[in-house]
């Protein structure tokens, strides 16, 4: 079907909405093209696109389609048929998760759903606990206020791996039809949840304390950029004893996001306020989250100064604390593990050896993660889990990044070390001065659109055809995880892990490159990762790669 006659299909529904048919009339035809032209894909965090009438946008109609798969693929498991439903502060985020509880109640299923937001890890937690089939949560994550999306999740609070989420896409590509789906929002079977349920998945977040320090005296401004970490951390640290100061302007729910300049804790400009107000107060910590808080971002102020952490840092500060911590209480087991990705920085895995714990590493996506954890279940212990983009999860009673963990520790961490006279900074420092001088850097390509995917596509074949030559530097392996190959320069081998449009290219000397389209954005992501024998020579190694990296993508 064109997208012209998929646009004429809609334009010509009997019931559509007034408002919907007068911005489908203002559309112009490229516009047209880029709301219709295909149906809106999972990724790997789900579907995630802009808002507005059309099959490649979010709508109340592609979530009702959507809803009708995943609850076809809920009612073929022969389960508890129960799905948990929770969402953020965006542009219709309540209207979307009422609509998938109609959707699934008139289905027969029972839906637990959140009275008011809440973050994507208490989705994860509330599916665990009252023994749901699955989960949906309503979030564009760190996109702009233009973007939403829609997450789905198995009985372990785990987002769907690409196994399982195939056959709900299988369902979805078998509805034809997405104006006679059929709901009932005023079911029986929709049950509220209220915020009484906070104190039982906060009561589990202290349960990851390691060091019950009395005396608390450093200043941790908080800012949740106006989304739902707001309805729990504020209260959780001061209820344990932290001086936290939540910025203000930026703790109303604003799905405009008004008060800062951006949604996204790996933004510079989305601490401005934060900063400001950090300095007026002579804060000692800075910590934001993302809007749906499953990740967290850090500002440090060190000799006078506010420093950035990436996420590759406070995940390395953050393992290294948990297992040394827990060693030194004799209580860290034989049987450990830790689980990264493999655009995460090498320096997880190397701390993680040191304490004897054993590292399994996955693709991008806390799916690949979660799904892990679960296998190692019977036969292992869980100790700390990461991606590079500030998400980490400390105790697996959820199965999902979790922000209010993350926060929850890291002013564990910091406090811990101001003890000894030290700010997180001089942390990470001695432990590059321990295991090496690991330096990472993502370059985001931004490409919006038809042509923007044509662009990914094109870069994409590019390297796979032929690689990544970086002078100097000996190419010693290729891991392509769209053909499932391992090459080497002995041999091609096959590559044990999922399907994915992923390149990844290995140096002798240690440092690697990954090429990988974003599953929720519209960008191509080339992650970079060096160590050098200082900190100053890392930052040079990475410099020159990137500057021969961006000249041979600007050429394509």
């Amino acid at each position: 079907m064109t997208y012209k006659t998929q646009y004429n299909k809609w334009m010509n529904y009997p019931n559509l909405d007034n408002d919907v048919k007068n911005e489908l009339l203002s559309m112009d035809e490229n516009q047209i093209k880029e709301s219709f032209y295909m149906d809106i894909e999972f990724g790997t965090g789900g579907i995630r696109g802009l808002m507005g009438p059309g099959t490649n946008r979010m709508n109340v109609y592609t979530i009702m389609r959507s809803t009708l798969g995943f609850g076809q693929y809920i009612l073929s498991l022969n389960g508890t048929r129960k799905i948990a439903i929770s969402y953020d502060n965006r542009h219709n985020s309540y209207v979307f998760a009422k609509r998938a509880a109609g959707v699934l109640a008139k289905l027969g299923i029972k839906v637990y759903i959140t009275k008011n937001l809440r973050p994507t890890p208490y989705l994860s937690f509330m599916t665990r606990h009252f023994g749901c089939d699955g989960g949906i949560m309503i979030t564009a994550s760190h996109n702009p206020k233009e973007y939403n999306g829609y997450k789905v999740y198995d009985k372990e609070g785990c987002q769907l791996v690409p196994d399982l989420a195939n056959i709900v896409i299988d369902n979805i590509s078998n509805i034809h039809d997405f104006f006679e789906i059929a709901f009932d929002e005023s079911s029986s079977l929709i049950e509220w949840i209220d915020e009484s349920f906070d104190q039982i998945y906060l009561d589990k977040v202290r349960t990851i304390e390691l060091e019950n320090i009395a005396n608390k005296p450093l200043k941790l401004v908080y800012s949740p950029l106006h989304g739902a970490g707001g309805t729990l951390i504020p209260n959780l640290l001061s209820g344990m004893g932290y001086q936290v100061f939540p910025l203000e302007s930026q703790m109303t729910v604003d799905p405009d996001f008004s008060n800062t300049k951006s949604s996204n804790p790996e933004e510079p400009i989305a601490y401005e306020k934060s900063l400001e107000y950090a300095k007026d107060i002579n804060a000692d910590l800075i910590l934001v989250t993302d809007p749906d808080a499953d990740r967290l971002g850090v500002m440090v102020k060190h000799k006078g100064k506010y420093q950035f952490l990436t996420g590759n840092q406070t995940a390395s500060l953050t393992v290294h604390y948990v297992l040394s911590r827990r060693k030194a209480q004799n209580i860290l087991p034989d049987n450990g593990y830790v689980f990264l990705t493999n655009v995460t920085t090498p320096l997880i895995k190397k701390i993680a050896l040191g304490f004897g714990a054993q590292v399994v590493e996955t693709l991008t996506g806390f799916k690949f993660i979660g799904e892990q954890a679960k296998k190692i279940e019977s036969t292992g212990v869980y100790l700390f889990g990461c991606e590079e983009s500030y998400g980490s999860l400390i105790s697996d009673f959820v199965r999902d990044k979790d922000a209010v963990q993350a926060v929850y520790m890291l002013a564990e961490m910091a406090t811990y070390y101001n003890q000894f006279g030290k700010t997180l900074i001089d942390a990470l420092n001695d432990v590059y001065a321990e295991y090496g001088f690991f330096v990472e850097e993502t370059l985001n390509l931004n490409l919006k659109g038809i042509e923007g995917k044509e662009k990914i596509e094109a870069i994409m074949s590019h390297f796979r055809r032929y690689r990544l030559s970086i002078k100097n530097k000996e190419l010693v392996q290729i891991d392509d995880c769209l053909q499932s190959t391992r090459w080497t320069k002995v041999e091609t081998t096959s590559l044990d892990l999922p399907k994915s449009n992923v390149i990844k290219f290995y140096y002798r000397d240690g440092s690697w490159v990954v090429f990988r389209p974003s599953g929720t954005e519209p960008k191509l992501k080339i992650y970079i990762s060096v160590k050098g024998e200082s900190k100053e020579d890392s930052l040079s190694i990475i410099d020159n790669y990137k500057i021969i990296i961006n000249g041979l993508v600007s050429q394509i």
